[in-house]
């Protein structure tokens, strides 16, 4: 697997993933962004079914062609296809990343991605909300300070046991160097990701909090609850065509 490629996937949060332990940066050791505020909204819209269909292909189509797909508009997300299995597909912008991403503005990511039942009840809303901020004009710490008003208010959801989402895309675009995009899965758990030996030594599972590179770049997430993201490289992209990660 490309050193680069999983390190870019959790945005340059870990460091040595194929030789060690990945650890927290500092946010001295956090790269400066060549995007360091929102791009006008329309570069982070697209054709309506073109997005729809880049949604589907996130995941096999056992899966995704009876999931409900999400398009993003002006004012958020909404609803393009009613879907029957309890799966829910869309397509993630920049700020659906850690809070110190350096792609958090980024206008051309396109990170599509299924959610299984679990998720799409309990990690969903956190991205939906974070979306109608950022379209509202709100700064990063005003985001925080919503968010955290509206978990103390009990207007978002625990995480659930199980929750995962499928990212086998050959047509996403999830950061700007090397390869774009990378065939994944992804498990949100509320530890640290320790229970699936995430980021031991040659352990296959890269894993990084949802909140923040960082502990001390923005030290109110601590408060929050614990959203852990694991990262398992597939071999094929939803299609069933090898994916190679070299």
């Amino acid at each position: 697997m490309h050193t680069r490629t999983v390190r870019n996937t959790f945005l340059l949060a870990c460091s040595m993933l194929l030789a060690g332990p990945c650890a927290y940066l500092t946010p001295a050791q956090i790269p400066a962004s060549p995007y360091p505020k929102i791009s006008p909204i329309e570069q982070y819209l697209m054709n309506r079914d073109a997005e729809v269909a880049l949604a589907r292909s996130a995941a096999p189509d056992a899966i995704s062609h009876d999931a409900s797909v999400l398009v993003l508009t002006r004012h958020g997300y909404e609803s393009a296809v009613e879907g029957k299995n309890g799966w829910t597909c869309f397509v993630d912008r920049g700020w659906g990343g850690m809070l110190d991403n350096p792609d958090f503005w980024n206008p051309k990511i396109r990170a599509a991605g299924c959610l299984n039942p679990s998720a799409a009840r309990s990690f969903l809303p956190y991205d939906l909300k974070r979306t109608d901020l950022v379209l509202a004009g709100h700064s990063k710490e005003e985001i925080i300070a919503a968010t955290q008003t509206a978990i103390a208010k009990k207007e978002l959801p625990m995480l659930e046991p199980g929750a995962m989402c499928y990212m086998m895309s050959k047509s996403s675009y999830l950061f700007d160097q090397g390869h774009h995009t990378m065939s994944h899965v992804m498990f949100y758990t509320a530890d640290d990701g320790a229970p699936w030996g995430a980021n031991v030594a040659n352990s296959p599972i890269f894993g990084v909090s949802y909140w923040s590179a960082s502990p001390d770049t923005y030290p109110q997430l601590r408060t929050f609850p614990r959203i852990f993201v694991s990262l398992i490289a597939a071999d094929k992209w939803s299609d069933g065509t090898p994916a190679m990660h070299m």
